[in-house]
């Protein structure tokens, strides 16, 4: 019998044992040379931090707010698409565990159990993400769905007119199954000669012309406050204000849509200082230890999101499995604040952390 794990990244080995090859090639993969994915989870690596000595940390507070919304940790569930490939029971289990650990998921459009399936199961404030179709009629009836099933936000993912070129899944041909949440709207059963047929999917039905002059249609269509999820620099900072985003989510897909584009933790302070505190910035990509998230809040960000690590947890024990990574993820991230002199996520300051450009200016000086 397998030891149980003791960290996040061992969850990632025992996914692997569970999961037939195509499924794990999928959750686990890239685009192209995988640059951009090993750099999500290296630059972490790259910064350090600045622990405070013989401070009160009898108790330390985790909590947090987003968008009003009280959470247990600055963590949140990342939109990621297909659970029941995982596990049979899908984004329900995902929706339990965040809902057991007093936190927020974000669904995916591309979930394996639709949204009022996911909404029923349990009590957890969840937020829905979307992709925009070449046919809005579609786009605006899910939208509308989520809001009259009490999703409390949308988050747009604005990072993908194409699909990203994914080799692991091409060569194994990947075959995905139909969204429940597009059923009897749109079909999902694309032919393709070869190769994946995501990619046929991807490309065959998302709207490559929508824009920003179309965001006014968005909150148009909802009442729901719109997180822009994508933005990776100072100037679509600055553009996602100008439409009036309630938040900005800093990430580059999981490095699966343009190879060699930037790891997201090197340029979450770009974007935190564009924003100047006008709407919270959220970080998404390379999160695997309570350290990681600590440096993230130290450049601004109010929480992370979790992405491939919730689906290590749910392939390899279900909903406990998610539970757990979560609660890792939690117990890592008070450990680091108590042996950095932070009591409270407000506590941990710029001043905590040093970056390969601040490590630069001090050798010059």
């Amino acid at each position: 019998m397998a030891a149980e794990p003791v960290n996040v990244n061992e969850f990632r080995e025992l996914a692997r044992l569970s999961l037939p090859k195509m499924y794990y090639d999928f959750f686990t993969g890239g685009a192209e040379d995988q640059y951009t994915l090993k750099e999500n989870e290296e630059a972490f690596h790259r910064i350090t931090i600045q622990p405070r000595i013989l401070l009160d940390t009898s108790r330390i507070d985790l909590s947090t707010t987003v968008l009003g919304y009280n959470i247990s940790m600055p963590v949140l569930i990342a939109p990621t698409s297909r659970h029941k490939l995982a596990n049979p029971s899908g984004e329900i289990a995902t929706a339990r565990a965040a809902s057991a650990c007093n936190t927020i998921m974000v669904l995916s459009i591309s979930s394996t159990c639709a949204l009022e399936e996911v909404a029923a199961c349990c009590y957890t404030v969840r937020f829905f993400q979307i992709y925009v179709y070449k046919r809005r009629d579609i786009s605006a009836k899910v939208v509308q769905r989520a809001e009259n099933n009490g999703y409390k936000a949308i988050v747009l993912t604005a990072d993908s007119p194409r699909h990203g070129r994914r080799e692991a899944d091409i060569k194994n041909k990947l075959v995905v199954p139909e969204l429940k949440n597009l059923e009897g709207l749109l079909s999902t059963n694309f032919v393709t000669d070869g190769g994946s047929n995501l990619d046929a999917l991807a490309n065959g039905t998302r709207d490559p012309s929508f824009c920003w002059e179309d965001i006014g249609w968005l909150k148009s269509i909802t009442k729901l406050p719109i997180l822009i999820k994508g933005v990776l620099t100072h100037e679509d900072a600055i553009k996602a204000l100008e439409v009036g985003a309630a938040g900005i989510i800093v990430s580059n897909h999981g490095a699966r849509q343009l190879d060699y584009c930037p790891p997201t933790i090197s340029v979450l302070e770009e974007v935190v200082h564009a924003v100047a505190g006008k709407v919270p910035v959220f970080l998404d990509g390379g999160v695997r230890r309570g350290t990681d998230i600590f440096k993230a809040i130290a450049l601004g960000a109010r929480a992370v999101l979790v992405g491939r690590p919730v689906i290590y947890g749910l392939a390899a024990k279900g909903e406990y499995g998610v539970r757990r990574v979560l609660e890792m993820l939690k117990d890592e991230l008070e450990l680091t604040m108590a042996l950095s002199g932070c009591s409270s996520l407000k506590e941990i300051t710029r001043s905590h952390v040093r970056t390969r450009h601040d490590q630069q200016l001090l050798s010059m000086l």
